[in-house]
């Protein structure tokens, strides 16, 4: 194995003592016995091959100006989170303004209820009243008093007479019932009378 890494290298390696050593063609260091601060002592190994960089890692320059990515990872955590919290709370914003809709409906319908009663506690009052209860059965129902005179309008002929002594017409009771129903049923229909 050693003949294979001797033949790689070249004239490059250098056997000594068995170990092979490879030249870089720059001058070896010489390391110097200067004092080193107590907080890199600790870091430092005893072999010089095995110590860390002290260098500084290279930044870019000011010519290749760093992109940054549209959509980082906290902007990607923070939409999800808005999007949770507005699919959490979609569903009890809606029924509170469900039920808001609702109260104002049902106030409505409570003060148009309120009207009604009133209304009715109103009519109710004047019904009490004996002189609007005489009026209305004198303009509803046609009553009259004793001794009042009723004028009744029937086929658009005037009709006078005092309460029950209307004189029925002759000609309904002369007629059969069948022709009579016929007669009607004309006069309903806007056809002349047979």
């Amino acid at each position: 194995m050693s003949n294979v890494r001797g033949r790689r290298s070249g004239g490059d390696a250098q056997r000594s003592g068995g170990r092979v050593s490879r030249s870089t063609g720059r001058a070896p260091r010489v390391h110097s016995t200067r004092p080193v601060a107590a907080n890199l002592r600790s870091s430092a190994t005893s072999r010089p091959g095995a110590r860390r960089s002290l260098r500084r890692a290279v930044r870019p320059t000011a010519t290749t100006p760093r992109r940054r990515p549209l959509v980082t990872g906290p902007a990607v955590l923070l939409g999800a989170l808005v999007l949770l919290l507005a699919l959490t709370l979609a569903g009890p914003i809606r029924q509170y303004l469900a039920g808001q809709a609702e109260l104002e409906q049902l106030a409505a319908e409570g003060r148009a209820l309120d009207e009604r009663a009133a209304d009715l506690r109103r009519q109710l009052e004047r019904q009490s009243d004996p002189a609007y209860a005489e009026r209305q059965a004198r303009e509803r129902l046609t009553y009259v008093l004793p001794g009042d005179r009723l004028v009744v309008v029937v086929d658009g002929e005037a009709v006078e007479g005092d309460a029950g002594t209307l004189a029925s017409t002759a000609r309904d009771e002369q007629l059969p019932w069948h022709e009579g129903l016929m007669r009607s049923l004309a006069d309903a229909d806007g056809g002349p009378a047979q």
